[in-house]
This record gives structure tokens, C-alpha cells and sequence, in this order.
């Protein structure tokens, strides 16, 4: 057993800011840049929590998540979605076998990490079958209960930039992922070094740095680290803070917003700021924790009106005034 191996709390989560070291150090051999992404991702992982990936073509989102997978030995599936994916072709199907028996075929959506790429590009009757995989972390098919292997990831990709033939993912769905993560284009040197790695015949060895075991193990360590009442009082507050027409709402909230974050958007908020905490070598979170994780657990859970959109104000723009 993983816990086995430490003999106090604080040397478990010194294991984890070490982990979180190595991984970062690994990843960093086939990804160049991208640093606050990898961490965000691996965050969200020792949370326990799902994220969506937004960016253009061509940014290694694909590479990043089949690395991270690679780094942590886990399972890894990529799902491409399209307008013509069924609900079965995620979850499997009810086949018949030789002896005439029903058999359950496992689809894609049993792996440790499984990549959604373009989630957007399928209908909603398909997006809605990742709903219970990534609240339940089960599948039922033909009235079966099927449960996924863990630890369970799902890592979904999106983007930005090109609409048509796409089908926005309600905010139900959203909600379910606890971080939101932009990536940007790479810098002139960040880029330089991508081309010359990736045009010649370069080879990385990566050595498997986490287990899935250790993994389980950091994820229930998150959630026994202690917070300060004033911190976890001002993450609740940040997310409440989202919400128009509220005693708490801020006057650029009111203006700009047409709906809030949720209590879900509180969970994660004190959730990511434990990890974050924690993968720094510091053994309960503060309000700077909160505060660094605040922009990817809220972007996704407040939506803009036409003010916003007519004035140029960003979710970011809204974010911001809350601290």
C-alpha cells in the first residue's frame, strides 16, 4: 500500500510536492513550455477531477495528455468525436457471443485517462454519454451498471476558434469539469526548440514516475490536508461572489453577468487550492492558493450577457474584480 510507505501526513505530502517535481521534469523532456498547463492538468488529476483543454490546432494537446499518461503508467484512450459518434461507441455494447449469450464489450471509456478530442464536434445524445462516466464513474448499458477502472481522468479538448459544424457543450456538462485550461500559442524560443526537436530523430525514454496506486493514495491525501476557516470562507465567497442579483455580487458581476458559478465551483476552488498547496511543499492552503487556481475553476461556470460581448468584458476580465 501506498500510505504504507510514510509515516506521517507531512512526509505524504512532501512525497507529493517530490512527485509533482519528477513529473514536471519528465513531461518537460517531449512538451516545451506550457508549464502553468502541465500543472493545471496534473492538479486537477490529484484532485481527482476531469478538464477541458482549449486552444487552437496544433498545440500538442494530443502529446500532452498521452505523455502525462505515460509518466503516471496509466491506461490511455483517445475518443476523436465526431457528428457520427454513437453513445455506444464510448461506452461499448451489448454484443452476442458464440454460446449465444449477451456479452458486454468494453468501449473506449474504460481507461485510467481517456482524451475526448473535439467534444464539441458530436451531437449532445453522444456528449451526454460522458456525463455519467465523469460523475458516477460508471457506465449503465441495457440497464447494467459497469464501473470504470480508477483512478478515472477524462481529458476533453476544444476549439475556440471554428464554430461551425459544432455543438456547444450545455452548461450541465461543463460543470462537470472541475478545471478549464486555455493554451496559448508557444513563445519565438519555446518554438524554435519545438521545431528542432520535433524534425530530427531525436528519441525520450520516459520512466513511469507514479503509480496508479501512489495516485489513489496522493488523491485521498488532498482531502485530508486541513484549510483555515478564513480560506475556505473566501473560496466560498469568490464563488458566490459569481452570482447576479445576490447580496455578495460585485458590481461588474451584475453588469456583465447573466448566470453564476455553482456550489460545485466552491468544491473545486478549495479542492485545487489544497493541491496547489501541497505541490509546493506547503502543508494547508492560503488565500494566494485559491486565488491561483480561481481563473480555471470559474471561467467555464459564469456565463457573459450581450453587454459583455457588445463591451469586449472577458470571463477573465469579471474573474479578476473578484479578488
Amino acid at each position: 500500500m501506498a500510505e504504507a510507505a510514510y509515516k506521517t501526513d507531512v512526509q505524504a505530502v512532501d512525497a507529493l510536492a517530490s512527485a509533482y517535481g519528477d513529473l514536471s521534469k519528465e513531461i518537460s523532456k517531449v512538451i516545451v513550455g506550457q508549464n502553468d498547463v502541465v500543472k493545471a492538468v496534473i492538479i486537477s488529476l490529484f484532485s481527482n477531477g476531469h478538464s477541458l483543454l482549449v486552444g487552437v490546432p496544433g498545440l500538442a494537446k494530443t502529446l500532452l495528455v498521452s505523455t502525462i499518461a505515460e509518466v503516471l503508467d496509466l491506461d490511455f484512450k483517445r475518443i476523436q468525436f465526431t457528428p457520427d459518434l454513437m453513445p455506444s461507441d464510448i461506452t461499448g455494447s451489448q454484443i452476442l457471443g458464440e454460446n449465444r449469450q449477451f456479452q458486454f464489450t468494453k468501449g473506449p471509456i474504460f481507461s485510467n485517462i481517456v482524451l475526448a478530442d473535439e467534444i464539441n464536434r458530436t451531437p449532445p445524445k453522444t456528449q451526454a454519454a460522458l456525463l455519467e462516466a465523469m460523475q458516477e464513474r460508471s457506465v449503465t448499458v441495457s440497464g447494467e451498471r459497469h464501473l470504470l477502472p480508477a483512478p478515472f481522468f477524462v481529458l476533453a479538448t476544444q476549439n475556440p476558434i471554428e464554430q461551425e459544424g459544432t455543438y456547444p457543450l450545455p452548461e450541465a456538462q461543463l460543470d462537470r469539469f472541475m478545471f478549464n485550461i486555455p493554451l496559448d500559442y508557444p513563445t519565438y524560443e519555446e518554438e524554435i526548440t519545438v521545431v528542432k526537436n520535433t524534425t530530427s530523430d531525436n528519441k525520450y525514454e520516459l520512466k513511469n514516475i507514479v503509480t496508479a496506486e501512489q495516485i489513489l493514495f496522493f488523491q485521498s491525501l488532498i482531502r485530508k490536508i486541513p484549510i483555515a476557516d478564513n480560506v475556505l470562507e473566501y473560496a466560498v465567497s469568490l464563488a458566490t461572489k459569481t452570482r447576479p442579483k445576490t447580496a455578495k455580487a460585485t458590481e461588474s458581476v451584475n453588469n456583465y453577468i447573466s448566470w453564476g458559478a455553482g456550489p460545485r465551483a466552491s468544491q473545486y476552488l478549495v479542492l485545487g487550492a489544497k493541491c496547489h498547496a501541497a505541490i509546493n511543499g506547503k502543508y494547508s492552503p492560503d488565500i494566494e492558493d485559491v486565488q491561483a487556481i480561481a481563473k480555471y475553476v470559474l471561467r467555464h461556470r459564469i456565463v457573459r450577457n450581450y453587454k459583455a460581448e457588445a463591451e469586449g468584458i472577458t470571463e477573465e476580465n469579471v474573474i479578476e474584480g473578484l479578488f
